[in-house]
């Protein structure tokens, strides 16, 4: 079995003129990662594999993820990869995981999350939003073979709040 955590970046400023890839976080994505985690303190199981795109409001999403789910750094990785918007290139980044790993959490961007959380769930969602994480359960053994899986569990903000 195979579980893959999606998470789509918290909210991210464009007050300050930056490149798209510096672009910070805004307060209210620390809010909202917080409700998101609180939500799904309940489902976290360790070991816990977590990768993330280098952009800034990816990464400070991730780092709030990791220290709260307490994730040593040996099981956090930066792929520069994971900075695309294209579903068919996260499906390729997420399907190259070592065999070893049973639950993968991944912090992207859309429209590739909501991409990917469609093409290999159970459930079908408009727009994954800025801090939305869905989770969901494969019946495979490598993760080349991951497709057809059950939604487990879709927790967004706006819900919680």
């Amino acid at each position: 079995m195979k579980k893959l955590i999606l998470v789509r970046h918290g909210k991210s400023s464009w007050e300050e003129d930056l490149p798209d890839d510096e672009r910070p976080l805004k307060k209210r994505a620390y809010k909202d990662a917080a409700l998101v985690l609180n939500a799904f303190s309940g489902f976290h199981r360790k070991p816990l594999k977590l990768w993330s795109s280098y952009a800034t409001r990816a990464l400070t999403t991730a780092k709030i993820f990791k220290e709260r789910l307490e994730v040593d750094d040996a099981d956090f990785s930066i792929k520069d990869e994971l900075y695309t918007f294209d579903s068919k290139t996260l499906l390729k980044i997420i399907k190259s995981c070592d065999d070893q790993v049973d639950t993968l959490m991944v912090f992207g961007h859309n429209p590739a999350i909501t991409g990917v959380v469609n093409q290999l769930g159970d459930q079908h969602f408009s727009n994954v939003p800025t801090t939305g994480l869905t989770m969901i359960e494969f019946d495979a053994e490598k993760w080349k073979d991951i497709q057809n899986g059950k939604t487990l569990l879709h927790l967004f903000p706006k819900n919680l709040r």
